[in-house]
């Protein structure tokens, strides 16, 4: 198995879109509302603006296919 190696920025915009990921999957997993109704998941504004911003720092903005590319690498399934 290979290891990517990333820069600084490519590291920040990977650490940032999984605590994003992991924000979104906390939101859906927080049950129901009143009336046993689903809520919808609910993301801090600052949470994405944190991972748009590490993604511009890093030139990944509109490159979702590189950016894909470097999480897969970074963070392999298990």
């Amino acid at each position: 198995m290979t290891t990517a190696v990333l820069t600084d920025r490519e590291r920040t915009a990977v650490q940032a879109y999984l605590r994003l990921l992991h924000t979104v999957r906390a939101g859906f997993d927080t049950g129901t509302g009143p009336g046993d109704s689903p809520r919808p998941p609910v993301v801090p504004p600052s949470v994405l603006a944190e991972a748009e911003q590490a993604l511009r720092a890093a030139g990944l903005t509109g490159n979702e296919e590189a950016f894909f590319r470097l999480l897969r690498d970074w963070c392999p399934p298990t």
